[in-house]
């Protein structure tokens, strides 16, 4: 029974606790992700964790994996259709239409930070639950805007120190061109139905894009001689792609082109691209977007295009550790309060307070620790100083502040204490 209990009460399989000792690289990443939004003159935009499960499949399409095999479905007591966000898009095309967000100057340009829930087999860096960053420009055309997008998701990923990182670029083509090539990917496949995996099988009478996106070893041999959707773009597509490239080497981003590139959501056109660690390919994946110029027009509004980016978390965390770069670590409390006797035990309280109140971090001791054991607390929380109350400095009103790198002491008037530690602790 009682092991029965232990298993019952872990976290789900899937998902992960962000620990104390982990939070430094999720704030550093949040930082910089902020930053990085600012700079380019994006506005956060927070939207539900559940929605109604028709904008998903309808947005991202029936046929894709996540709508197929990976989204969290279920009827809510009010016998609705909920989805748990698979992906962060559609829902800030909702919220584009729906609260007239379309009036504003365009291009809108928006970012989100926020869980996203996948049922799909656990990996490095990839979770039932995870987090995404992502951002999206809505609103305008020009590829002028793919390569803002493209740019600022390099420059995220650089300001974070990440290095060896390779920029796959691909155009997928419009509603206008791209039912040729699909004709011409469903004849190259139908040669080597017999190689396929079963879920090729399936991809290729309902969806023969996807064929290009499985990573099963004998399926990526058959895309290696697949015919390239570049071959097959209209004149417009073909101008929009030159455009971007130029706009690319104009800025200096070393793009590289991949012919087999697609993403997995349906609602993609013209512009797809992935940030990859070198090293590691497609499977290890920091982020990538695209443009979707029809997806608001599938949702009811007018034709409006956009492009977006969207990277993981929890993937970005793996390859911090993997490239041992340094995080900051977090502020805390720099000072400790230890005192000795039932008597000095009050006073720190009442001196504890009065610090917070003048914007110092304080950590009091609890207890009837010795003293010594006080100080290897102060030690391992890493304050910079210790302020030690006995029943000598009740008496005279003084403390002795203690500098825990030097062990030098000083005795100071209760009342210069507040000014004397704002004074350290900002050098």
């Amino acid at each position: 029974m009682k092991q029965e209990k232990a298993r019952l009460y872990q976290a789900p399989r899937g998902t992960a606790d962000i620990l104390p000792e982990e939070q430094a690289h999720w704030r550093y990443i949040e930082q910089e992700a902020v930053s990085i939004c600012r700079l380019y003159g994006y506005e956060r935009i927070d939207t539900p964790a559940f929605e109604d499960t028709r904008l998903f499949s309808r947005s991202i399409g029936e046929e894709t994996d996540i709508v197929s095999k990976e989204m969290y479905t279920f009827s809510d007591r009010g016998g609705n259709q909920i989805t748990l966000r698979p992906e962060g898009t559609a829902p800030v095309c909702r919220a584009y239409l729906e609260h007239g967000l379309k009036n504003r100057p365009k291009p809108v340009r928006l970012y989100y930070l926020a869980p996203i829930f996948r049922y799909e087999r656990p990996q490095s860096g990839r979770y039932r639950q995870h987090h995404q960053f992502g951002y999206e420009a809505i609103g305008d055309g020009d590829p002028a805007l793919d390569a803002e997008v493209i740019d600022m998701a390099w420059r995220f990923f650089r300001s974070l120190g990440l290095e060896r990182l390779s920029l796959q670029l691909n155009s997928i083509g419009c509603k206008k061109c791209r039912p040729g090539y699909l004709i011409a990917l469903k004849a190259y496949y139908t040669g080597h139905i017999k190689n396929l995996c079963p879920d090729c099988d399936r991809r290729l009478v309902r969806n023969p894009l996807r064929l290009l996106d499985c990573k099963r070893p004998n399926c990526l041999k058959i895309a290696a001689s697949a015919p390239k959707s570049s071959e097959y773009l209209c004149p417009a597509c073909q101008e929009h792609f030159s455009q971007l490239k130029r706009y690319l080497a104009q800025l200096e981003l070393p793009f590289v082109l991949n012919h087999f590139l697609v993403r997995g959501l349906d609602y993609y056109t013209r512009t797809v691209f992935e940030i990859q660690p070198e090293a590691e390919g497609a499977q290890s994946t920091l982020g990538g977007g695209g443009r979707y110029d029809d997806l608001i027009a599938e949702l009811g509004g007018p034709p409006t295009p956009a492009v977006g980016f969207a990277a993981g978390v929890e993937r970005i965390v793996v390859n911090l550790k993997r490239q041992d770069i340094a995080i900051p670590p977090l502020a805390g409390p720099r000072v400790f309060i230890a005192y000795i006797g039932d008597e000095a035990r009050d006073e720190a309280a009442r001196l504890a307070a009065g610090l917070r109140q003048d914007g110092i971090g304080v950590i009091q001791a609890v207890g009837s620790k010795s003293l010594k054991a006080q100080l290897r607390q102060a030690n391992s929380l890493k304050s910079r100083y210790a302020v030690i109350i006995g029943e000598q400095e009740v008496n005279t009103g003084t403390v002795v502040l203690r500098d825990m790198a030097s062990s030098e002491q000083k005795i100071l008037a209760v009342k210069s204490l507040a000014e004397e530690l704002q004074a350290r602790l900002c050098n």
